[in-house]
Formats: C-alpha cells, structure tokens, sequence
C-alpha cells in the first residue's frame, strides 16, 4: 500500500504553528534537512516524515551552543 504523501507547505504551516517559529525558518531548515535525508538515502519513501520529524525536534531542543 503506498504511502499518502506529505505537503510540505502543510507540514511547514504545522511546524511553524507548534513550534512558535517563523514559516520562512520552518521552510529553509525543512527543505535543507530533507535535501540531506534525499542524498544519503536509498528509500525515499519515508524522507518527508523523517524531515519533518527532525525539523520538530531541532526547533524543540535547540543545540546548546
């Protein structure tokens, strides 16, 4: 069965919401962060989800600096 895929405006627009961030700086780090999954992946089916995933959780727990 295939896997609905995800709009990245939306899941953008989600993050953005939950996050309390700006939809531009949602935008940018999720389009980096997939382009990277898209290159080191072989299975692209899930790289949406785990962008998505990843931009959450960076945007949550910023690295300490």
């Amino acid at each position: 069965m295939a896997q609905p895929q995800l709009d990245a405006e939306e899941v953008v627009k989600a993050i953005a919401a939950e996050t309390n961030t700006p939809p531009e700086t949602v935008s940018k780090l999720y389009s980096d962060t997939l382009a990277q999954y898209q290159s080191d992946g072989r299975i692209l089916d899930y790289m949406p989800l785990l962008a998505a995933k990843r931009v959450r959780e960076t945007l949550r727990h910023p690295p300490s600096r």
